[in-house]
């Protein structure tokens, strides 16, 4: 890793990208949680309307969705793809809230951030990419949720191993960036995921870090 190379990436992202936060996201925990479990394996534009038809019917609460049908569910997150396993998981996640803590997710998000992770990952449907998006942009927590965006962009900028697991690239990232940084370079990794490092079409020429992607190197030398 050349010594000041995450500095330099970041810089140049957040003058490319102003945004800081992202879109589907919510002020209140379990519509963050609601609207994380139905992006999963799901574009934004899918994402956002489906949450849309869902809020539309229904009031994101646990008392409400532990209720609904999961047909009723199940209507309003076809858009999304895979919904009848998130309908399910929704479901059975809003049970759980409202079983054993009484309706709120503030009870988790307020411990240490250990013991918060281990308790959110033990909710149905509840992965280590939507843990650590709760306790991020909920909690504030000094941890970097990693999504396909971020994965992908941080090894072909050799910010993380090439063959890591979720949990390798996650660490790596945090070893590299200031906690005050985390929030930052989680979004800023995904907006340039999104319009440059593109998993089937990337625009290498355009890229504004393209001199530091070890793929677009090894293209290079290809060609």
């Amino acid at each position: 890793m050349v010594q000041g190379r995450p500095d330099k990436i970041l810089k140049i992202l957040k003058e490319e990208f102003r945004t800081t936060r992202s879109t589907f996201l919510h002020s209140d925990p379990f519509e963050t949680l609601i609207a994380t479990i139905i992006s999963q394996n799901t574009a934004d534009k899918n994402t956002a309307r489906a949450f849309e038809n869902l809020s539309n019917q229904f009031k994101i609460t646990p008392e409400v969705l532990a209720k609904v049908g999961i047909d009723q569910i199940e209507r309003c997150l076809k858009v999304a793809g895979l919904y009848r396993n998130k309908a399910r998981t929704i479901k059975e996640v809003s049970k759980k809230i409202l079983e054993e803590y009484h309706g709120h997710l503030e009870p988790i998000l307020s411990l240490p951030l250990d013991e918060a992770r281990k308790r959110l990952l033990q909710l149905q449907g509840v992965g280590p990419k939507t843990a650590d998006v709760l306790l991020l942009f909920c909690a504030r927590q000094p941890i970097i949720p990693v999504d396909t965006h971020v994965n992908r962009v941080s090894k072909s900028l050799g910010l993380a191993p090439r063959d890591g697991d979720y949990e390798a690239v996650r660490t790596s990232l945090q070893s590299l960036y200031d906690p005050k940084d985390y929030l930052a370079v989680h979004v800023l990794l995904i907006s340039h995921g999104r319009k440059y490092c593109k998993a089937r079409t990337p625009l290498c020429n355009e890229c504004p870090i393209n001199a530091y992607c070890s793929f677009r190197h090894s293209r290079d030398k290809n060609e």
